[in-house]
């Protein structure tokens, strides 16, 4: 069993002074994290790291500078499930189709390379941008957004979720300050 935090639009400093001890002691009890982009600084990034050992799946986000070098997209396999991120860039509308195409198409070449049969492998879109949790299903795939782990608006409180991964299986708690 792997428990997995996951994280987006941090916002620090632009909008946030730091994680909140919650958050943090949730990353720190994780066995891996992620994170969907919008940390905004150099530091932001290096705390979350500092926190994860190093665990950590991060890709870019509209607010976050080039020079942090984090990928648009990011694929990792925990327990038999595979996690697309993808910040979500992008006008509200359309927003949920948008992740959910990038999902299926990263998510298609995952599933026909898995050591197993062909489409086997449970794939799962992580996305943030929006602010607003979410898990739901899109076009046939599952998608979570975290919203902020800082409560940066337009969010009205800090919110994470922490997936709990076996053998293909993927349950998700919503934890909320």
């Amino acid at each position: 069993m792997l428990r997995v935090a996951i994280i987006s639009d941090t916002h620090i400093p632009t909008r946030a002074n730091r994680l909140p001890d919650w958050v943090r002691t949730r990353i720190q009890r994780a066995d891996y994290t992620i994170h969907a982009g919008d940390f905004d600084s150099a530091d932001a990034l290096a705390s979350v790291r500092e926190l994860t050992d190093g665990n950590l799946t991060a890709v870019a986000g509209n607010t976050d500078p080039r020079s942090l070098r984090l990928p648009d997209v990011a694929t990792r396999e925990l327990g038999g499930v595979a996690f697309v991120v993808t910040h979500g860039t992008g006008p509200k509308r359309g927003y949920r189709r948008r992740v959910a195409n990038t999902v299926h198409e990263i998510g298609e070449e995952i599933a026909g390379n898995a050591a197993e049969e062909p489409g086997t492998v449970p794939v799962v879109g992580v996305s943030g941008h929006t602010h607003r949790v979410m898990d739901e299903e899109v076009d046939g795939i599952r998608l979570l957004n975290p919203g902020s782990a800082t409560g940066a608006a337009p969010a009205r409180s800090a919110t994470m979720l922490v997936a709990i991964v076996e053998d293909g299986n993927l349950t998700v708690q919503m934890h909320e300050s």
